[in-house]
C-alpha cells in the first residue's frame, strides 16, 4: 500500500524538540513521506503554504501539515484562502500538529497536544473531512474571531487565575477592571437577527474554544455553513459582584442566561468606536466589519 505524502509547515521554535522529531520518524516508519519545511522569519508560514500549493501535483502533496499553534494554521488557512479562486479548493487535505501554547482549534477539534505521533497518524491516515472557514472584512479565521476587552486584559491576566478558570480567567479579570473599561456599543444583525447594546465581549466561533480553553462557542460545527455568535453583554456596575460569583463557580456556564447567543452563515457589526478584533489571535481593527462562513471551503484530517 502506498503511504501519504505530507508536507509539514513547521514553526522554527519547535524544530528543536525531540517529540516533533520522534513522531516524524514513526510515520515515516509507517509508510509515509513527511517532507518538513521549517519557518525561520515572519513570512515564512505563507510562503512555504505557497510553495506547496505551487508544487502540490508534482511533489504528490497529500495532505498540507501546519505544525505549530493557532496563529500558524491561521497562516496557512489564510494564505489558500487568498491565494484560490472563490470556487477553487486547495489541491491537498489539510492538518494540524499542535504545537502551541493554548492550540484551541487543535483541542476544539479532538487532537491531544501531548501525543504527537497520533496526530500525525490522523493527517497521513484519518479520513478527510469539509470544513468551514470564517471570513471578516475578506480575512479568514478557522477557530474563532474574539473582541471586546482588547489586548490589556490578555496580558494582565494573572498565570495563576488562568489555572483556575482556564480561558474564563480572561473574563474574571476583565470585570474586576469593569469600572476601568469603555464598553462597546454596537448594533450586530444578520439572517433575521438583531442586537443593539454595550457588550463587554463578543465571540464568532467556527471551532469551539479560545483564551486557553475556554468555550465561548460550545455548540460549534466545523461543517454545519454557520458561526455561533456569542455576545457578553454589558452588565450594571451593581451586578458586577453576582456575576463575578457565578463566573468563578461555573465558568460560562455560570453565565447561561445573561449572554446572547444566535447561529448565522452571516451577520454584520457596527461600533460606535474601532473595535479590536483577534482572528485566531491576529488583531484587526475596524468600526464596521463583515462577518459570513465560507461552507466547506477547505477539508481537514481531524478525528
Amino acid at each position: 500500500m502506498s503511504g501519504s505524502h505530507l508536507r509539514l509547515v513547521l514553526n522554527g521554535k519547535s524544530a528543536q524538540r525531540e517529540d516533533v522529531r520522534a513522531a516524524v520518524g514513526k510515520v515515516r516508519d509507517a509508510g509515509h513521506e513527511v517532507s518538513v519545511r521549517v519557518t525561520w522569519e515572519d513570512g515564512d508560514t505563507e510562503r512555504l503554504t505557497r510553495e506547496a500549493l505551487a508544487l502540490a501535483s508534482d511533489d504528490g502533496i497529500d495532505c498540507l501539515v501546519a505544525g505549530g499553534g493557532d496563529g500558524t494554521v491561521n497562516a496557512v488557512v489564510s494564505t489558500l484562502h487568498g491565494d484560490l479562486a472563490a470556487d477553487d479548493k486547495p489541491p491537498f487535505a489539510l492538518a494540524v500538529l499542535p504545537l502551541g501554547t493554548a492550540n484551541d482549534f487543535a483541542c476544539g477539534m479532538g487532537l491531544d497536544p501531548q501525543d504527537l505521533t497520533a496526530c500525525l497518524k490522523i493527517a497521513a491516515e484519518a479520513d478527510a473531512k469539509p470544513t468551514d472557514i470564517g471570513v471578516v472584512n475578506g480575512r479568514a479565521f478557522v477557530n474563532m474571531a474574539t473582541g471586546g476587552f482588547g489586548a490589556s486584559v490578555t496580558t494582565e491576566t494573572d498565570p495563576r487565575l488562568k489555572k483556575t478558570l482556564g480561558g474564563a480567567a480572561y473574563l474574571f479579570t476583565g470585570l474586576n477592571r469593569f469600572a476601568e473599561l469603555d464598553a462597546h456599543e454596537g448594533r450586530i444583525e444578520g439572517d433575521g437577527f438583531s442586537w443593539e447594546g454595550a457588550f463587554l465581549a463578543l465571540a464568532i466561533g467556527n471551532g469551539r474554544q479560545a483564551g486557553g480553553g475556554f468555550q465561548l462557542c460550545p455548540d460549534a460545527d466545523l461543517n454545519d455553513g454557520k458561526l455561533d455568535l456569542t455576545i457578553i453583554p454589558a452588565p450594571q456596575a451593581t451586578d458586577v459582584p453576582d456575576i463575578l460569583g457565578r463566573l468563578l463557580q461555573g465558568g460560562l456556564e455560570g453565565l447561561r442566561g445573561a449572554v446572547v447567543k444566535k447561529q448565522l452563515a452571516e451577520l454584520t457589526i457596527h461600533a460606535d468606536q474601532p473595535l479590536q478584533i483577534n482572528l485566531d489571535g491576529e488583531p484587526l481593527h475596524s468600526a464596521d466589519i463583515e462577518v459570513a462562513a465560507l461552507q466547506s471551503r477547505i477539508v481537514l484530517k481531524r478525528p
